[in-house]
């Protein structure tokens, strides 16, 4: 039945790669399952309830929308509510409390309506194969040069967001600037006070983690990333015992696996507050319409090439199969998220780690959609996995997408200049959209003003005008 519904033999793969690249990815994004409903209610500010309601709308949206994408499109690509997205909703929520006066669950409510009509705009665009003209209409070499530059902003997190240590008055430290840009190992522990020892324990996860994957990689094992990260988890679980003395799975004691559904059906489920829309304006909920929109479109689309074509799945025009049906996930995901509860659905970029793990097929999509639907009920045992375990892999997975560079003509100024742009916007700005939009300026401008305007097609002109709006005019 699988290998009819996913055509495994075709894509050279088995039931059990996928589902040991599933599971890979999980480990890689399984951050967000928390971190997701943190950053959209405040940490706290909009309730327990409201937080119960954003936690049960990440899963659930982002398991319906990985299970669209193993069986409509059938590719091995997982969803789930986006990094900045959601920081961008938390801001807009935050300032919509301030200006309008509206409560913090009024206030997101409304936002839900931003999300709810991105949604039905995307899926229009998706059906209409607008979409998929669009990604057309990125020249090659940007296309070529968009997996190397997320593979940076993969180096980026790994070592830098995502392994942070908080003091005992709420600093925070991250490993690359605070522990190995300290000007000695003395100044680093006198700075970081009581967080050092746990820092100093994080990073040798993180690197002990990494030269497993690489050793186990280089020998041909095919699990390596998920034993490398389960072998860094057992590490630092071993070291918060032994050595700061804390007991890792101290927090499972005290958890509850009971779902609350029922905060989420007063919270978030369905509730759209269409009347604050006229309350924040109508020329600010269309900007925000717009600004969504254009964010989500070209990182999901950054994200579907970079990760497909490191993965060989893309021809030598650098297009993928099965696009349409992709976006259509992408845009089925957030309309489902808007109606549950959550910030707008996208295609992750730690999609990478188990395209690199072997998941070829749906099936790896939906190993993942599956693990996440069981999050509503396991959720505490997904959190105690250490964030310097899942930086092992990220910055693993980061390496090798950086070796798309080789595809890439830098004797060509004008694919040179808006490549190397995208490949320091990216993990500078943390948006593949805005590094691809930079990129699209840069490409634009150059064959104008080097006489060679014939050679841009009037969508690319479109979109970095649009661009060109969005960054400087869009208020």
């Amino acid at each position: 039945m699988l290998e009819k519904r996913f055509k495994l033999k075709e894509n050279n793969t088995s039931v059990r790669t996928e589902i040991i690249a599933g599971l890979t990815t999980f480990m890689t994004m399984a951050y967000i399952i928390a971190l997701n409903p943190n950053l959209l209610t405040g940490y706290g500010e909009g309730g327990q309830a409201l937080w119960n309601g954003v936690f049960l709308a990440t899963c659930i949206s982002s398991a319906v929308a990985m299970f669209v994408m193993a069986f409509l499109a059938n590719k091995p690509f997982c969803l789930a509510p986006g990094m900045g997205l959601n920081s961008f909703m938390a801001i807009v929520i935050g300032n919509l409390v301030a200006m309008t006066g509206m409560g913090y669950v009024e206030s997101f409510q409304a936002m839900l309506c931003i999300i709810l009509i991105e949604g039905i705009v995307f899926f229009i665009l998706s059906l209409l194969n607008i979409r998929e003209k669009i990604v057309d209409a990125i020249p090659l070499g940007i296309r070529l040069g968009i997996s190397p530059a997320i593979g940076l902003m993969l180096l980026n997190i790994g070592f830098g967001s995502n392994v942070y240590i908080a003091d005992s008055n709420f600093n925070q430290y991250f490993a690359m600037k605070d522990f190995f840009g300290a000007l000695t190992a003395s100044y680093a522990k006198q700075t970081m006070t009581d967080a050092y020892p746990v820092m100093v324990l994080s990073v040798i996860t993180m690197f002990v983690g990494l030269f497993i994957i690489v050793v186990l990689a280089s020998k041909g094992v095919k699990a390596s990333v998920i034993i490398g990260m389960l072998a860094a988890s057992v590490i630092y679980w071993i070291g918060d015992f032994f050595v700061l003395g804390q007991n890792p799975f101290a927090s499972l004691a005290t958890a509850s696996f009971v779902p609350a559904f029922g905060d989420m059906a007063t919270t978030t489920l369905f509730k759209f507050n269409f009347a604050g829309l006229t309350q924040m304006g109508w020329f600010t909920a269309v900007t925000l319409v717009i600004t969504f929109c254009i964010i989500d479109m070209f990182d999901t689309i950054g994200t579907l090439v970079g990760t497909a074509s490191r993965a060989g799945m893309v021809d030598r025009e650098g297009n993928m199969p099965n696009m349409k049906e992709a976006l259509l996930s992408d845009s089925i995901g957030t309309l489902f998220g808007a109606c549950t509860g959550t910030s707008t659905v996208t295609t992750f970029i730690e999609s990478a780690s188990g395209v690199e793990a072997g998941g070829r097929t749906g099936l790896t999509a939906l190993t993942c959609g599956i693990a996440f639907l069981l999050c509503i009920f396991l959720a505490p045992i997904a959190a105690i996995i250490p964030a310097a375990a899942t930086s092992a892999a990220l910055i693993y997975v980061g390496v090798l997408m950086m070796t798309g560079l080789k595809k890439v003509n830098f004797d060509d100024l004008s694919v040179c200049v808006p490549v190397t742009i995208m490949l320091i916007a990216m993990p500078i700005s943390g948006s593949i959209g805005h590094g691809i939009g930079l990129a699209m300026i840069s490409y634009t401008v150059i064959k104008v003003f080097t006489g060679k305007a014939k050679e841009v097609s009037a969508l690319t002109y479109v979109i970095s005008v649009l661009f060109l709006i969005k960054f400087f005019l869009a208020v």
